[in-house]
C-alpha cells in the first residue's frame, strides 16, 4: 500500500521501541530504466511496480477470484497457527521482511502473545514507519520495532533492535521468494540465515507449480487488473521521466515457462515503433516485449533442496486442500 502526502504528515513514531534508518541505496529510477530497455532483452525491475498507483492496483489483484496466492497463504496460515506458534515458541524475536499492517502479519501477532518482539523490516521508510506504528497502536503491549533495510542486499539487525532475545523467526510471506531465480533464491535465503543467526527461524510463503491453465489465469484475469497492473509501469515511466511510451501501442501478457518453472509478465509491443526517453531513442519490433518480473514456481521437495544448499533444515511444509500453495517453517543450521 502506498502511503499519501497527508498520511505521512500524521505518522506518529512514538509508539515504536526503537527505528533504525540503515538509508539504503534506492537504485535511481531513470538509470534502471535506461538500462533495463539498452539490454538485448528489454526489461524492467519489477521493483518499480509499486508507485501509489501500482499498490492500490495490487491491492485489487489481491482480491480477484481467479488470483488465488493472497486467499490461500492466509487460509493455510489460520488452519496452521496451533502448529506456527509451538515452532516459534515462546520470548521469540519475529522479524517481518517486507513490512505490512495486512492480515497475514496479524493473524501471526495475535497467535503469539509471548512474542518478545516484532520488527518490521521494508525499504520504503514512509509506509515502514506507518505500518509499524499503526500495529504499535493496535498491539500495546507489543514492542514494535522498525528498520528501514533493502532486506535483499548486505544488512546487520543492529543491536538496538534485539534488545532481550537471541532467537529470531522471520516472516516472508506473499511467495516474493518467487521474483528471484533460484540461484539468486539460494543465495538471498543463505545471506538472510546469516543475519538471523544459527537456530533461528523462517516462516515462508512459497507458491507451487500447477495446472498452467490456473497460473495462466491469475496473471491474465478476465477484468484486466493485473494488465492494468503492468501497463501502469510504462504510464509511471511517461509521467516521471518523459517518456513518450504509446500505451495503446503496448499491452500485457504472462506466460509460463515450463522449463525453469515461472510465469513471466511481459509488456508486448504491437508494431514497429520507437520510444524516447530524453535524448534515448528505443526501438521495438512488432511483437518484441519487455521482460516485467519473475514468479518463480515451486514442489515442496525443489524449494526444500534450495533451502538445504543455503543451510536451512526444514522443519515442517503445509499447503491447502488443492495443493495451491505452500507455507514452510525452517531453521537455519
Amino acid at each position: 500500500m502506498a502511503i499519501s502526502s497527508a498520511q505521512q504528515r500524521k505518522i506518529d513514531t512514538s509508539s515504536l521501541v526503537s527505528f533504525v534508518d540503515l538509508n539504503p541505496a534506492a537504485e535511481d529510477f531513470r538509470t534502471a530504466v535506461l538500462n533495463g530497455l539498452a539490454k538485448p532483452q528489454k526489461e524492467l525491475p519489477c521493483k518499480f511496480f509499486y508507485d501509489e498507483r501500482g499498490s492500490q492496483i495490487f491491492d485489487q489483484i489481491c482480491d480477484l477470484e481467479e488470483y488465488y496466492p493472497t486467499r490461500t497463504e492466509i487460509g493455510i496460515l489460520e488452519e496452521r497457527l496451533g502448529e506456527i506458534a509451538e515452532l516459534v515458541g515462546r520470548g521469540a524475536h519475529l522479524v517481518e521482511l517486507g513490512s505490512g499492517a495486512s492480515i497475514k502479519i496479524r493473524t501471526l501477532l495475535n497467535a503469539l502473545p509471548d512474542l518478545s518482539q516484532y520488527t518490521a523490516i521494508d525499504i520504503s521508510r514512509d509506509f515502514l514507519l506507518h505500518s509499524a506504528s499503526t500495529l504499535a497502536e493496535d498491539y500495546p503491549d507489543l514492542d514494535v520495532a522498525a528498520i528501514c533495510a533493502d532486506y535483499t542486499a548486505e544488512f546487520e539487525l543492529p543491536a538496538t533492535i534485539q534488545r532481550r532475545s537471541s532467537r529470531n523467526v522471520a516472516f516472508f510471506p506473499g511467495s516474493t521468494i518467487g521474483n528471484f531465480t533460484q540461484d539468486e533464491a539460494q543465495a538471498f535465503l543463505k545471506r538472510l540465515g546469516s543475519i538471523l543467526g544459527q537456530g533461528s527461524g523462517l516462516l515462508i510463503g512459497v507458491d507451487l507449480k500447477k495446472d498452467p491453465d490456473i497460473l495462466h489465469a491469475a496473471y491474465n484475469d478476465s477484468l484486466g487488473v493485473t494488465a492494468a497492473f503492468n501497463m501502469n509501469l510504462l504510464s509511471r515511466i511517461n509521467t516521471e521521466l518523459g517518456a513518450d511510451f504509446d500505451l495503446d501501442s503496448f499491452y500485457h501478457d504472462a506466460v509460463y515457462l515450463e522449463d525453469p518453472g515461472r510465469i513471466e509478465m511481459r509488456l508486448i509491443s504491437a508494431k514497429r515503433q520507437s520510444v524516447s526517453i530524453g535524448d534515448a531513442l528505443f526501438d521495438f519490433d512488432e511483437n518484441e516485449y519487455i521482460h516485467t518480473e519473475n514468479s518463480h514456481k515451486y514442489s515442496i521437495e525443489s524449494f526444500r533442496r534450495i533451502c538445504e544448499a543455503a543451510g536451512y533444515t526444514p522443519i515442517a511444509s503445509w499447503t491447502d486442500s488443492n495443493s495451491l500453495f505452500s507455507v514452510h517453517y525452517l531453521t537455519v543450521e
